[in-house]
C-alpha cells in the first residue's frame, strides 16, 4: 500500500488536470464543487510562484508506477489559540482515481510531511457528513473523529454539516 502514491510539487505538466479538478463540476464531483471561480486563477497562481507558501500549500498526488497526476492535497494554517497554529488539510482526487486507496495514503503522507517539516502539533481535516468514503479514508490514515460541525459549509444552495477529524504529532512516526 505504501507505494501506491507519492506527493510532489505540482509541475507544469499537471496544470490542465489540476485546473480541471478545481473548475469542472463533473470532475470535482458533488462533494467538492463549490461554484465556478475566477477563470485562470490556477495558472496565475502558478505563474506567481506556485502553490507553496508559509501559511498554505498544495502538492500533487502522483501514482508511483507512472508519475501521473491523480489529484492534489492541500493545507492551510488555522489558529486554535493566539499562539497555537495547526494545519487544516484537504484532498481532491480525479473521478477516475477514486476508490483505489490513494486518499488514505496521500493524507497519511501529507501528515508525515507536515509534521516532519513544520512545528505544529495538530493537523485537522473536515468532510461533508454524507462523505462516508472520505471519513473511512481519514480514519484509516490515523485521524480521530472529533465531532460534527453543524451547518458549517455552504454548498449546492444549502448549509451542510461537516465531520471534524484530527491527528496529533505524537500519533505519527516521522521518517528521517
Amino acid at each position: 500500500m505504501s507505494d501506491l502514491v507519492r506527493l510532489r510539487p505540482i509541475a507544469s505538466k499537471d496544470l490542465d488536470l489540476f485546473e480541471r479538478l478545481r473548475e469542472d463540476p463533473a470532475e470535482a464531483g458533488e462533494l467538492d464543487f463549490f461554484g465556478f471561480r475566477n477563470a485562470g486563477t490556477v495558472r496565475r497562481q502558478w505563474a506567481e510562484g506556485g502553490f507553496l507558501s508559509e501559511s498554505r500549500g498544495s502538492l500533487a498526488v502522483a501514482a508511483v508506477d507512472d508519475d501521473r497526476f491523480v489529484g492534489e492535497v492541500q493545507w492551510h494554517q488555522v489558529l486554535q489559540g493566539p499562539a497555537s497554529p495547526c494545519w487544516n488539510i484537504g484532498i481532491m482526487l480525479l473521478t477516475a482515481e477514486r476508490g483505489k486507496g490513494f486518499g488514505k495514503r496521500s493524507q497519511r503522507l501529507l501528515a508525515e510531511y507536515l509534521f516532519g517539516t513544520t512545528k505544529v502539533n495538530r493537523i485537522e481535516a473536515s468532510t461533508d457528513a454524507t462523505n462516508v468514503a472520505e471519513q473511512r479514508a481519514l480514519e484509516r490514515a490515523g485521524f480521530t473523529r472529533e465531532g460534527v460541525l453543524r451547518g458549517a459549509c455552504f454548498r449546492a444552495g444549502a448549509w451542510r454539516d461537516m465531520v471534524l477529524y484530527s491527528i496529533l504529532r505524537a500519533e505519527v512516526v516521522v521518517a528521517g
